[in-house]
């Protein structure tokens, strides 16, 4: 049940954040609907080629697809003014997908057997595919490769379940991590905090 919740509040999450993306580059409703797809899913479709693992698995939980069109349509279809005003308040559900989808990652890593690389390098793709995806399709800069701290908290969350600090078995760990990640992201964001460090050497 634990993993059920917390797949649906990342494919929310990230339908929600394509849509929203899409709309305010002004796609038309098919446009609206292929990028507010790929965001949720793109990251598991990357994850999946990288580590030679059947992408079928990504479909498999096919109500996902359904939660995904059902996001988008009650985006699509709510007032263009309300909208437009939510596309400053994005970071909020990409941190929630960025959160969710590395803390997938990095469980279906572990149950592959993967090793430690393995499991840090899934919680990476599979958190930040998405967002990715979304930002290459608009046209945008990735959040990836700004200056601003944010694969690094995918990162993150893969070491904790590698190194065996979280039980993926107790809710009250996989719940706690999962919101830790979210919080580190958002005051990241609203903090400034970044890994640039030529600004260290300037005179």
């Amino acid at each position: 049940m634990t993993w059920e919740i917390l797949n649906i509040l990342a494919v929310s999450a990230f339908a929600f954040s394509g849509a929203i993306v899409a709309l305010n580059e002004r796609y038309d409703i098919f446009g609206t609907f292929i990028l507010g797809i790929a965001t949720p899913f793109a990251g598991g479709i990357i994850r999946n080629i990288a580590l030679d693992v059947p992408v079928i698995h990504v479909w498999e939980q096919g109500y996902l697809f359904y939660v995904a069109l059902i996001t988008i349509a009650i985006v699509y279809f709510f007032p263009k003014t309300w909208v437009m005003a939510w596309d400053r308040w994005n970071i909020y559900p990409d941190a929630v997908g960025l959160s969710a989808f590395a803390l997938q990652g990095a469980s279906f890593a572990v149950q592959q057997d993967f090793p430690l690389g393995g499991i840090v390098f899934a919680a990476i793709l599979t958190g930040v595919g998405g967002g990715v995806t979304r930002d290459v399709l608009a046209q945008r800069r990735p959040m990836v490769l700004h200056q601003e701290i944010y694969a690094v908290w995918a990162m993150v969350t893969g070491v904790v379940i590698g190194l065996g600090w979280v039980d993926l078995y107790n809710p009250f760990h996989t719940y706690s991590i999962f919101l830790l990640i979210i919080l580190c992201r958002v005051l990241s964001y609203h903090l400034g905090w970044h890994l640039r460090f030529r600004d260290l050497y300037r005179i």
